[in-house]
């Protein structure tokens, strides 16, 4: 399967439909997998939230309509999926820096084009894994708000920052963790964790399941980031597996990281 032609024709499907609901499940048919891993994938490899991108597509034609025509402001609201003419300026506005009550012949907008992939990329890293049973864990710790384009300096610097904290009386980090709001790219999480119970942290439980293990002879930021990015980017359009709705998980033990993925 040659994933970027997949997303091209995610793309495609969306840009033809941005005026009618657009189903998930038939976009996660287009790369064989279901919803989840389509969103996860769409996001790294995009940059952007699928849900974020249909909405800027969808304001930026909204912009040309009401630049070209002199529909009313509700009709447009409605035509790209708004409940009323309120939520809809409210967002106009936003995306536009500009009320659409105040567009005239003078009035400069922002175009948001359809993200059309490279169908040409080779992929040729190859990467060693294992197919792993854990049984149900239960984590407890911290977290900080994060986002995807911040969080390769966040999640370090919090890391370092829990165990200056909380070293000497907790003993080390053995997870980290990361959650993602597949609405927002500003709700991303990421979380220190540790496994026996401590009073006043967040208790994470964790179900049994199969996990894809991608193990890494270092502990550094950066070299998870890259194997993560690999994951997304590399390994997982080429693969079969499919993900779970579990966050992944990075365990740090022996000055090394096991990268863990939940699949089915």
């Amino acid at each position: 399967m040659n994933i970027y032609k997949s997303l091209n024709a995610i793309t495609k499907y969306i840009d033809d439909n941005l005026e009618e609901d657009i189903d998930y499940e038939t976009l996660a048919k287009f790369l064989g997998v279901n919803v989840y891993t389509m969103q996860r994938l769409f996001s790294m490899i995009a940059g952007i939230p699928l849900s974020e991108y249909i909405r800027k597509r969808r304001l930026s034609n909204a912009g040309f309509d009401l630049y070209e025509s002199k529909a009313k402001i509700i009709d447009i609201a409605l035509r790209y999926r708004y409940e009323n003419a309120t939520s809809f300026s409210r967002a106009f506005e936003k995306f536009h820096h500009i009320k659409p009550s105040l567009i005239n012949k003078e009035t400069k907008l922002k175009n948001f084009p359809r993200i059309i992939f490279n169908e040409d990329i080779k992929i040729t890293t190859e990467l060693d894994y294992e197919i792993i049973t854990l049984d149900e864990m239960h984590l407890y710790g911290v977290s900080i708000s994060t986002s995807n384009k911040n969080i390769g300096t966040d999640a370090p610097l919090f890391f370092q920052q829990t165990e200056e904290k909380y070293g000497k009386k907790y003993g080390d980090i053995k997870y980290g963790m990361i959650t993602y709001d597949m609405d927002r790219i500003e709700s991303q999480k990421y979380y220190c964790l540790y496994d026996t119970f401590i009073k006043g942290f967040e208790h994470i439980t964790i179900p049994k399941s199969k996990w894809l293990k991608f193990r890494i002879n270092s502990q550094n930021a950066q070299d998870i980031q890259e194997i993560s990015h690999k994951f997304y980017e590399e390994f997982l359009p080429s693969a079969k597996y499919i993900l779970k709705e579990i966050p992944e998980l990075e365990y740090y033990h022996d000055n090394i990281t096991d990268f863990l993925v939940a699949i089915y």
